[in-house]
Parts: C-alpha cells; sequence; structure tokens
C-alpha cells in the first residue's frame, strides 16, 4: 500500500552509463537487490524506455519491477515506453510525443514518497538526446539527483568512464559512485584497467560485479552509495 504523501523524500540517484549495453538495468536491479538486503524499501524508475515485446512490454522495465518493493503504478514506474528498440529521440519524434521532464519528475517525487530508496535509470549513455534540444544529461540536471555510473568493463572504458565523469562534474552533478560491471569476461589487462579508473575518477567505487546475469548474485558485489568512502573500497579489486 502506498505510503503517505506527507512522507519526506527518500534519497534518490540517476543511474547513468558510460555507453548503451553496459547493463546499467543489470546494475540497477542488483542494486535494488542490495538495498532490500539492507533492510530498505527500494523501487527503481525506467523513465524512458524503447523497445518492446510482442505483448507492448519492455524488457528492462519488467526486470526493474521485478525487484521493485513496492508495485508502482505503470506511469511512474515508466512514463514513456516507445514500442521500436531505438534512440529514444527518434522513437518519441515517430511517436508525435515529446518527452516532458515535468512528468519524469513528478513521477520521481511520487518514488521517493512511496519507498526508502530510489533508483532512476536513464536511457543509454548519459548524454543521449531524448527530444530535438535536450538530453539525459539535461534530464539528470532537471531531477538534480545525484549519479551512479555504470562502467561495462571493455575495451575503451577507460576514455569513456572519464569523458562521462566530466560531463557529470561539468553540470554541477555529484558523481555519487561508480560500479566497474564485467561486460567481457574475457577483457585483456582487466585489473590495470581497473587501477587506471580508481586512480582517475573522484568518487567511491560500489563494487566490482562479475559476468553474471543474476542481479540478486550481483548484490552480494556492491554496497549503496553513502556506506562506503574511497578509502574503504580496495577491498573491490
Amino acid at each position: 500500500m502506498p505510503k503517505s504523501d506527507h512522507r519526506p523524500f527518500a534519497p534518490a540517484y540517476f543511474v547513468t552509463g558510460t555507453d548503451t549495453e553496459v547493463g546499467k538495468t543489470h546494475i540497477t536491479c542488483a542494486l535494488l537487490w542490495r538495498a532490500r538486503q539492507d533492510g530498505l524499501s527500494a523501487v527503481g524508475l525506467k523513465p524512458v524506455a524503447a523497445g518492446t515485446d510482442a505483448s507492448g512490454s519492455n524488457e528492462d522495465v519488467a526486470a526493474i519491477r521485478a525487484c521493485n518493493t513496492v508495485d508502482l503504478r505503470p506511469e511512474i514506474l515508466n512514463p514513456y515506453c516507445f514500442a521500436p528498440p531505438i534512440a529514444p529521440h527518434i522513437a518519441a519524434a515517430e511517436a508525435g510525443l515529446e518527452i516532458d521532464f515535468s512528468v519524469i519528475a513528478y513521477a520521481a517525487e511520487s518514488a521517493r514518497r512511496q519507498a526508502d530508496w530510489v533508483l532512476v535509470e536513464g536511457a543509454g549513455g548519459f548524454c543521449v538526446p531524448l527530444g530535438a534540444d535536450r538530453d539525459s544529461a539535461d534530464l539528470a540536471v532537471h531531477l538534480g539527483l545525484p549519479v551512479i555510473l555504470v562502467v561495462g568493463m571493455r575495451l575503451g572504458c577507460i576514455n569513456h568512464a572519464l569523458l562521462t565523469a566530466e560531463a557529470i562534474a561539468v553540470r554541477g552533478l555529484l558523481l555519487a559512485g561508480w560500479v566497474a560491471n564485467r561486460v567481457d569476461p574475457a577483457m585483456a589487462r582487466f585489473e590495470e584497467n581497473l587501477l587506471a579508473l580508481r586512480e582517475r575518477l573522484d568518487a567511491p567505487l560500489l563494487g566490482v560485479v562479475p559476468f553474471d546475469p543474476d542481479s540478486g548474485r550481483a548484490a552480494a558485489h556492491l554496497t549503496l552509495p553513502g556506506n562506503l568512502g574511497r578509502e574503504d573500497a580496495s577491498h573491490f579489486a
């Protein structure tokens, strides 16, 4: 049952990635499991999704819903869902819709009244367009949330991660933490790449997640932002 509208806002974070297909939803789900295991009611939102099956369901939205401790209304969980699996600004234009940030902000505020801990997962990478003159970075600024960065550990990830962290900082947002997600289990020089990122990203390492599709198991490799200082992150290496 939803909690009172007079409940104070719960902590919330904006989850972004170094690129598409880096496991944002997998890590979002794993962090939700981590929060649940820490005794918190936790929910995730996927405000903008593209790509649906024959029943009109989006795989990422369904995965997040399954991990939520509160059954959010569909318009709160996923305000914008487009059928074709294409860039969201193209899908929105083809559908004759404009992605309204105020609608997404309302959804995030509603979720923060109903749970102890909230994640808002972005679409694609941090700067993916969401309209003719706005992108996912603009959405993060509009929501004013600290950011969790999912780094897909594969060739090229150092450059992508540092550029994304720079884009987050330039917009005045806090990088609350980052996750090293092993999307390529055969990545050459993994430890060296991880070390390079740890030395250069000015944010806590929330965990190193092995290649494993099970978000419940992945939760064991994570900690929530605010519970770990950079100096205490060595055990994730």
